[in-house]
């Protein structure tokens, strides 16, 4: 490949290396981010046999490591690549990426605010499953336990929607010794003891409703999200904010360079 060096015209270097350490945050994350997903990966053996991704019914969250790792380390390659080597074709694509995705959290941010009813149904199916999953993948497992734990709740809508997996369902034909109870992340806990009781659950749901209050937490963790996402509204707009200004400033940067690029082979084809 040729690279061409002009004398009637530079490309900016401010805006070349201010691009390239943009993007070689985002490079090194992805790196961290899919070494980290392939570490998950090969600890419990998916790297070996690779149908333990599709026999999951419910969310690995090791997948939603990797995709994330993937796009920033893509989108961190083709930034900084481009930039040193002042590739429109790389920069393009960085670019164009960035747009899509930006627009992309607009819309979902625009769509549930119009239909959050359609989203509340989605989010319910999307948490039953999981439940269904729960005993099948440990990083689901763990993900799921810390939500209930930080947000003091249990099950999608209440404890009763742990009937969704076979280990705890109330159903005669379950053997489990788990049957008819919860996680012990729907327990209540106890400010006395020090280590986790792992067993607080078993058999809490053959008592009366009136008694679960004692013992776990009954409210549904979609009413807990709602309530904090409401308590913290400014926080999470915020968060957004920062976010899209930070896309915004990649694309002026990208546009930019983009534009001292053409110019410089505009200039030096006369």
């Amino acid at each position: 490949m040729h690279y061409y060096r002009y004398s009637n015209a530079e490309v900016s270097c401010w805006y070349k290396y201010l691009l390239f350490s943009y993007n070689i945050v985002f490079w090194f994350a992805g790196v961290a981010f899919l070494a980290a997903g392939l570490w998950a990966w090969s600890e419990k053996g998916v790297l070996a046999d690779l149908t333990k991704v599709t026999g999951l019914h419910g969310l690995d969250p090791v997948v939603l490591i990797l995709v994330v790792g993937i796009v920033m380390f893509t989108l961190g390659f083709a930034g900084c690549v481009g930039a040193l080597r002042e590739n429109i074709c790389l920069l393009k694509f960085f670019c164009g990426a960035i747009v899509f995705i930006f627009l992309l959290e607009l819309a979902v941010a625009v769509l549930a605010f119009l239909f959050q009813d359609w989203v509340r149904d989605r989010v319910k199916e999307f948490f039953e499953n999981n439940i269904i999953s729960y005993r099948d993948d440990i990083d689901l497992q763990n993900l799921i336990d810390s939500l209930q734990k930080i947000n003091h709740c249990c099950g999608a809508q209440g404890p009763d929607d742990w009937d969704f997996n076979i280990y705890f369902n109330c159903s005669s034909e379950s053997k489990s010794r788990e049957k008819c109870g919860v996680p012990f992340s729907c327990c209540i806990p106890d400010p006395a003891q020090k280590v986790v009781n792992t067993q607080c659950g078993y058999d809490v749901r053959k008592k009366s409703k009136n008694q679960w209050d004692d013992h776990i937490f009954v409210k549904g963790c979609i009413l807990a999200l709602e309530a904090w996402l409401t308590r913290n509204i400014y926080i999470v707009a915020g968060v957004f904010i920062a976010v899209s200004l930070l896309q915004i400033f990649g694309i002026f940067l990208a546009r930019t360079l983009i534009s001292d690029i053409e110019a410089v082979k505009a200039g030096n084809a006369f």
